[in-house]
């Protein structure tokens, strides 16, 4: 399969025009099918924060060595209803690693769906997570992240 290099979608024979990027394509990537979208629960096992953070930057970099370009974490919302810790704190990390270049994009489950800009803007550079489980939901205990 042939992808385009920035977004990750299949590219037709002869496509020099990444039709859900827009990106002009001088050498497209060769990358094995299936490797477009990972589940990683940060939550599992009930980890402090500290240890939540580690797993996401484990996780984060066993998916990009792997050729995944999304992951969607589970951090959940918090025992309290008003937004737990880990959530804060993973959200605070990705942050930082956009706006250091270590990730493209990140987007809060609130955000996903096919209505707002951000998320119907995902959905077009990856199509296939329109079968995603969440989108659409609203779901606030879990964020995605482009690599």
């Amino acid at each position: 399969m042939i992808v385009c290099e920035v977004c990750g979608n299949e590219l037709g024979p002869g496509v020099t025009i990444c039709p859900y990027c827009g990106t002009v394509s001088t050498a497209p990537v060769v990358q094995a099918s299936g490797l477009l979208h990972r589940i990683v629960n940060l939550e599992k096992g009930l980890p402090t924060v500290a240890m939540a953070l580690q797993r996401l930057d484990t996780e984060l970099e066993i998916s990009r060595r792997q050729g995944y370009r999304v992951v969607t974490l589970i951090h959940g919302y918090g025992s309290s209803g008003k937004g737990g810790a880990i959530k804060d704190e993973v959200h605070r990390q990705l942050h930082y690693y956009k706006h250091k270049g270590r990730i493209n994009d990140v987007l809060a489950g609130e955000d996903f769906n096919t209505r707002s800009g951000a998320g119907r803007q995902l959905l077009r550079r990856f199509p296939a997570l329109a079968a995603h489980d969440d989108v659409n939901r609203a779901n606030p205990g879990i964020t995605l992240v482009v690599l």
